[in-house]
């Protein structure tokens, strides 16, 4: 019977039984909807990891015969969002055909190939490797996860005895095995010899359950979780101290984020010596408690034990020896004493892989650091983007708990370094990292966009964001930022509110990009306000405001930024978004044509400085962008068309008419600007583009 008020305290229980119904007999939805409230739970198993399925009996198209169709998770999804177009659809009477032509382990990878002509639904997704470990069982509906429990009994020391000890003759036990066919056969003996049991331990790699219907297999892996845990947690009280007790206190959090937006650029520059890398930081609890431990220094270099794990978070992370209380102002100093190790880590890896090679492995990938331990302060990672680095932060924070339970059961283990290496080199894994799709002209850039709330500056962030990079959003109105950053998906924006004429509300903006993503590689100023009075009617708060924030704002930014861009050693880009105004003279425009022209030639001066760190400075100047420019709304519209002898209504018009291509300019059209100096013009600095339709008298030459 479904139970609608069932209870877990170690994992979720997400069934909506109202939601069930609403999908009726559709078995297939069903799984869908288990697979994406089991994928909810981090505990149960993290993104992109496990695999789910059902099988249901269909119409054979051509025979037009009852035939038994396996669905299951593709190769390379998610189960937490998994959709029909994620999954693959397989004969399964013809995936257990292929037993009569396996030939052994050195056949797996052929195999692979020969799940297409098992293929029923012609939109399959690509089968993954796993698909045999759900088509030789034979129930409906089957999970494959890998909750931090599980894979704590999984990785602790004499596993399948812990096994027995936890659910008796309940459950099954298949030592370790790489992914493939064999597995799959390991799988369909171990129910043979234990006929009833409920599911199956993978030795240093996760739990397979199962049920008859959707429900009861969702139902059967949470109380198998919920089982473990709660063996786990006794285990852990009888033991007086977690990993060994704590050997270094952390700082107050206020504190540990302070330096990690200090270190965080440095180490995004040594993480970034072959290719750009993204960041990401964590503090939690969890994460605490390990890296702060007196078994840090013995389980780290111990590695991971599932694949999922340790294909994201590479084999081991590499764990600073900087003091908690490292004065960290000094990048030279900073950087001196860290580059050893990270030299000693690339060494280390490379080491590995000229051990375990074998002569049709792929070449070496990049040998820097995935996640980064510095004990008192948290955990970074560093990835091509910040999904992939975020998930890699998960992943090991997974595996702590992992190593957390299994020393809590007997001791940890961990995969051997040949067998992490097969999994990590696999070539399939490798045709899979081949077909990942061409990475975009900004991905592995971060961007800072003054004035994002709205109008021009969202403009810029959509087209930056748009183009692959992470986007940092600034304003002084937090509601507009809010709504604007509600437009990104998840993994591609932050926000802050910053005063451009707040130094310390800056530093605060930059810090919140540091924790974030890592530091910053392009920097917009486009926050700004337009002021168009005569010469007597403009008062002296009229042109402090506008030096401040646009010429002095856009200093403070430059300074501050620059810090930061020194720190990775990677470049970097500076834009300020001036105007036409500041090139042509015109009536009733001193107090704003005199900043823009500060901005422009502070450009100039700006680029001579910073070229030597390959910092490019330059200057988009836009002109008449009415529509949907938050800077013609109100009093500055109405003073040009006062300027102009027009109306507010006719300005539009106006503007495009008297440009060369009589064309009306756009925030958008100011993006493209932007983007063609940062994502195109690589060597250029110190130049001006003018967005402007074609305005003679604002040539530069």
């Amino acid at each position: 019977m479904k139970n609608s008020t069932k209870t877990f305290k170690y994992v979720d229980y997400l069934w909506n039984q109202e939601k069930a119904d609403a999908l009726g007999d559709d078995q297939v939805a069903l799984f869908l909807y288990r697979s994406n409230i089991l994928g909810a739970d981090l505990r149960i198993t993290n993104y992109g990891g496990g695999n789910t399925s059902c099988k249901t009996i269909e119409k054979d198209p051509l025979t037009n015969e009852d035939v038994e169709v396996m669905w299951v998770k593709g190769s390379g999804g998610d189960i937490g969002t998994l959709n029909r177009a994620g999954i693959a659809g397989l004969y399964t009477s013809r995936l257990r055909d292929l037993k009569n032509v396996y030939q052994g382990l050195h056949d797996e990878d052929r195999m692979v190939g020969l799940f297409n002509h098992c293929i029923y639904d012609l939109d399959s997704k690509a089968p993954s490797i796993d698909t045999p470990l759900h088509g030789l069982l034979p129930f409906a509906h089957i999970d494959h996860l890998h909750p931090d429990a599980l894979i704590a009994v999984a990785a602790a020391e004499n596993s399948e005895k812990v096994t027995k000890e936890i659910w008796g003759d309940t459950m099954g036990w298949v030592p370790w095995q790489k992914p493939g066919f064999d597995l799959g056969l390991q799988l369909e003996k171990c129910l043979e010899d234990n006929p009833g049991i409920r599911g199956i331990v993978l030795g240093s790699h996760g739990l397979f359950t199962w049920g008859d219907t959707s429900y009861e297999s969702y139902i059967n892996s949470l109380e198998v979780i919920e089982m473990a845990s709660e063996f786990i947690e006794k285990k852990i009280k009888e033991n007086d101290e977690v990993f060994g007790g704590q050997k270094v206190e952390s700082l107050p959090a206020k504190e540990r984020q302070e330096k990690a937006a200090q270190i965080m650029p440095i180490l995004r520059g040594l993480c970034s010596s072959e290719n750009g890398m993204i960041g990401h930081f964590s503090d939690t609890d969890v994460v605490l408690e390990y890296i702060n431990s007196n078994d840090l220094e013995r389980l780290a270099p111990m590695g991971t034990s599932c694949p999922d794990h340790f294909l994201r978070t590479k084999i081991q992370p590499l764990v600073l020896s900087l003091d908690k209380n490292e004065d960290l102002s000094d990048t030279d100093v900073i950087r001196s004493k860290l580059e050893p190790a990270f030299e000693a880590y690339r060494q280390e890896y490379v080491d590995y892989y000229n051990t375990c090679k074998k002569e049709n492995s792929p070449g070496i990938r990049d040998a820097n650091p995935v996640i980064i331990i510095y004990p008192g302060i948290g955990m970074f990672s560093f990835a091509k983007n910040k999904q992939t680095t975020r998930v890699a932060n998960e992943f090991y924070t997974n595996a702590i708990n992992v190593m957390r339970g299994a020393e809590a059961i007997t001791s940890y283990t961990s995969l051997p370094r040949q067998e992490a290496f097969d999994i990590e080199y696999w070539l399939l894994e490798e045709a899979k990292l081949q077909r990942m799709p061409k990475e975009q002209p900004l991905s592995r850039k971060v961007a800072f966009v003054t004035g994002a709330g709205g109008g021009i500056g969202k403009a810029i962030a959509d087209k930056l964001a748009a183009e692959g990079a992470n986007v940092v959003l600034t304003d002084i109105n937090e509601e507009s930022l809010k709504e604007a950053n509600a437009t990104y998906k998840r993994d591609v924006s932050t926000y802050a509110i910053c005063d451009v004429t707040n130094p310390d509300s800056i530093a605060s903006a930059y810090n919140k990009a540091c924790v974030e993503f890592g530091g910053v590689d392009i920097v917009v100023h486009s926050a700004g306000l337009a002021i168009s009075k005569s010469l007597e009617d403009t008062t002296d708060k009229d042109w402090n405001i506008l030096q401040s924030i646009l010429v002095k704002g856009q200093f403070d930014l430059a300074k501050q930024s620059a810090a930061i861009m020194r720190k990775q050693g990677l470049g970097g880009n500076y834009i300020a978004i001036a105007s036409k105004n500041g090139l042509v003279a015109g009536p009733n425009n001193v107090a704003y044509g005199t900043a823009k022209a500060a901005q422009q030639h502070m450009v100039r001066l700006l680029a001579a400085e910073l070229g030597k760190d390959k910092i490019r400075v330059n200057t988009v100047n836009p002109d008449g962008v009415i529509v949907g420019s938050k800077i013609w709304e109100g009093a500055w519209a109405e003073g040009r068309a006062k300027a102009n002898g027009i109306t507010v209504e006719e300005l539009p018009a106006f503007y495009a008419k008297r440009n060369l291509l009589n064309e009306i300019i756009r925030p958008e059209d100011i993006a493209n600007g932007v983007f063609s100096l940062v994502g195109i013009l690589d060597k250029s600095t110190g130049n001006i583009i003018n967005v402007d339709g074609g305005m003679a008298n604002a040539f530069v030459r």
